[in-house]
């Protein structure tokens, strides 16, 4: 059953169908005690009335033969009248009541199978007249009452149903009227418009449906802008290496002159080396976005991966790299692969922006993570919450950077549950870049 209108329809009249046979198997219970009730009044009032009058009737009764007392038809129908002695002998009976006892009980109300039929009975006794009165009616009589009430409650019933299931069905159909013409407006939208739903008059049930779409709009359009600026980013920062290494190609074909010749190749060893990166660096974000998987986080030998990641890169002349004795056997939940995409790019910003001095790998004094320091110029105080924004460069840009290498540590060192803090050396100019746990 796909169609919510059909299943709610399914539901709603199933629920309607259970309450009203409660409602007719509580009304049937209800009215049987009810009616039992009354008829017993009923049997107690006739059976006095008779017995206060039985004194006539014994009085007539002087050949032995009981008597036939007439009664209409509708009380012969109903109630069942007989006028025993004392000893045994019948004395009279109503139009229609058996010839057996009705019961053997002596007084009050008691039950019994006459002639095949069950009888409710009640019994007055009255010592000074020396008679008993009984006063029955059939139980199948009033099983009959109750059933004759309770189908002039059905019957109506079965009428209305259909009614009310048409009533039903066209109540959801308009209910379900705001999903349509959202699905219909939605339909009727062009691929790149991402304007937000208007969800002021939908429904209060409708509306967090429309909240959680407009909210895939803005993410879907923030990810679409991202990649445009990503794509000309790229197209513009790839053009001019090419560029370059084409000219410098052409003037090292044309030059006759060897060192002008090694000149150029320099130049084109250096354009590579920089388009290599900012490519790996573009591969890396993505790589970044797309993965949407949580990787489960290990002891990671901090130690180990600095070195292994320092060892790996090639630093300019002039630069050096320390790693504090205290950060080998250093360990760190984190994704591995995370964590080594962190500290490269933090190593590599570290070396891009200085000419020479001393990159220096340490643990934190408190245990709660690790830090790199360089002695390069620093980052001014007002740009320190902007450079882990991609394609960011500051006045401090290296002539090699593409302003991805703090946003590409910063979303690495997140998805491992990890912080990245950046801030000015107080003793020295440079850049202290920490890598913090919680």
């Amino acid at each position: 059953m796909r169609s919510l209108r059909v299943r709610l329809f399914a539901t709603l009249l199933l629920a309607t169908g259970m309450i009203w046979l409660s409602a007719v198997a509580w009304i049937y219970l209800g009215s049987k005690r009810e009616v039992e009730q009354v008829l017993d009044n009923r049997l107690q009032e006739a059976a006095r009335m008779v017995s206060s009058l039985v004194g006539a009737v014994g009085d007539a009764g002087t050949d032995g033969a009981p008597r036939t007392i007439p009664a209409p038809s509708s009380y012969e129908r109903q109630l069942s009248c007989q006028i025993w002695s004392l000893d045994g002998r019948m004395v009279a009976r109503s139009t229609g009541a058996p010839e057996r006892r009705l019961t053997e009980a002596p007084a009050g109300f008691s039950q019994r199978e006459v002639d095949g039929e069950t009888w409710r009975v009640f019994t007055v006794e009255d010592a000074e007249k020396g008679v008993r009165v009984m006063v029955g009616d059939r139980l199948s009589l009033r099983e009959r009452l109750v059933t004759d009430l309770i189908m002039g409650l059905i019957t109506p019933a079965l009428l209305v149903v259909p009614l009310l299931g048409m009533l039903i069905w066209a109540s959801l159909g308009r209910g379900l009227r705001p999903l349509r013409l959202m699905a219909r407006n939605l339909a009727a939208r062009d691929a790149d418009d991402m304007s937000a739903i208007d969800a002021g008059r939908a429904p209060t049930e409708v509306r967090p449906l429309a909240d959680a779409l407009n909210g895939l709009f803005l993410k879907v359009e923030a990810a679409r802008r991202h990649e445009r600026e990503v794509t000309a980013f790229a197209a513009h920062e790839l053009r001019t290496p090419l560029a370059g290494l084409k000219t410098q190609a052409q003037v090292a074909m044309a030059a006759a002159d060897p060192e002008i010749v090694k000149a150029a190749l320099r130049q084109i060893l250096a354009a590579v080396d920089r388009t290599t990166r900012l490519v790996r660096q573009l591969l890396d974000a993505a790589r970044l976005d797309a993965d949407a998987e949580t990787r489960p986080l290990t002891a990671v030998d901090v130690g180990a991966l600095v070195a292994e990641t320092v060892e790996g890169m090639r630093a300019p002349a002039g630069i050096q790299t320390r790693i504090a004795p205290e950060l080998h056997g250093y360990t760190m939940r984190a994704d591995p692969e995370s964590l080594c995409l962190a500290v490269r790019n933090l190593h590599e910003n570290a070396v891009q922006h200085m000419q020479a001095g001393l990159v220096e790998w340490a643990a934190r004094s408190d245990g709660g993570g690790i830090g790199v320091r360089d002695e390069g110029p620093g980052i001014p105080e007002d740009e320190l919450p902007q450079v882990t924004k991609r394609f960011f460069r500051g006045r401090h840009k290296s002539p090699t950077g593409s302003g991805l290498g703090l946003a590409i540590a910063e979303m690495a060192a997140r998805r491992s549950g990890l912080s990245l803090r950046l801030r000015n050396r107080p003793d020295r100019s440079g850049l202290e870049a920490e890598i913090l746990q919680g």
